[in-house]
């Protein structure tokens, strides 16, 4: 099988990528960064590099939401990253002599908007605000794709946990001084997933043939951000524990505090649970067990 990868120098992809390799998939990388060349894997900077058929699509390309501050010149950036190139990237399939028949392509929890007590599954409605606009906009791009030769499974991902990056290694900087902390209130609800989980449930979609639609990729056990504290807390000694007041957040971050860091979602993962997948990490507390046992954070 001959699988194109968008994003696969990022967090996720440079984990998934590998997973491939071992099934002994022929990987193609879509990067503007190229890299020396590997057995089994391949980097082109534009699609009409590919020289051969592909047979599946991952698309996890996209500028970070968290990675500065939501000005207007940087939100069209994360709308061109995303939903942009997935319109590009549907057209390039669907202009193939053979096209692939499988896309699955990212989008993330944010898709529901935030709320402090509502529980969402795929069959909530959409949400409002910066972040869920950016959400529906990706799948409906990616969704122009599904057919009767094709089909089409969205990732409405949770906030990713592994070591060497990621929002854990941003989460863990006061816990590092021996103080632990939490954000606004605390309150708000944090649908998170181990990388390993992630990777996995990829595969999943990917040999499951009846995998259409969209699949929030979250643990079954959310927590709230207070929660995540005094886990962790009980993993990393701390001296005491304390929240960072929410208005120092909206002076430092504007907008994205509110939608990424003081308000939150609770999401679960109803359809991959239907569809079989089997989550290695279901517990937040067995997640950072593993991901601190395997080195410093």
């Amino acid at each position: 099988m001959h699988v194109l990868v968008t994003g696969g120098t990022g967090f996720i992809g440079s984990s998934l990528v590998p997973e491939l390799i071992k099934r002994d998939y022929l990987v193609t990388v879509l990067t503007r960064n190229i890299q020396a060349m590997r057995p089994g894997m391949d980097f082109v900077q534009t699609l009409e590099a590919i020289a051969s058929p592909v047979d599946a699509v991952i698309n996890l390309a996209g500028a970070s939401l968290a990675e500065r501050r939501w000005t207007e010149a940087y939100k069209a950036e994360m709308v061109a990253s995303r939903a942009g190139l997935t319109q590009g990237l549907v057209a390039w399939m669907k202009g193939q002599a053979c096209p692939p028949g499988v896309l699955i392509s990212g989008s993330a929890v944010g898709f529901y908007g935030t709320s402090p007590d509502t529980v969402f599954d795929e069959h909530s409605p959409p949400g409002g605000g910066f972040s869920a606009e950016l959400c529906q906009a990706w799948e409906s791009a990616a969704g122009v794709y599904e057919g009767d030769a094709a089909r089409v499974a969205t990732l409405r991902l949770g906030v990713v946990f592994d070591r060497d990056g990621g929002a854990l290694t941003e989460m863990m900087r006061s816990f590092r001084l021996g103080v632990g902390s939490w954000l606004g209130s605390g309150a708000q609800w944090l649908s998170w997933v181990h990388r390993a989980d992630v990777v996995r449930a990829i595969l999943h979609l990917l040999d499951d043939p009846n995998a259409r639609g969209p699949f929030n990729v979250v643990a079954p056990m959310p927590v709230t951000h207070r929660d995540f504290c005094k886990i962790l807390s009980a993993r990393r000694r701390t001296l005491f524990n304390v929240g960072v007041p929410a208005p120092l957040m909206r002076l430092l971050l504007g907008e994205m505090a509110d939608e990424l860091l003081l308000e939150g979602q609770k999401v679960l993962p109803t359809r991959l649970l239907e569809s079989g997948y089997d989550f290695r990490f279901s517990s937040l507390d067995s997640a950072l067990i593993d991901i601190l046992s395997r080195g410093h954070q």
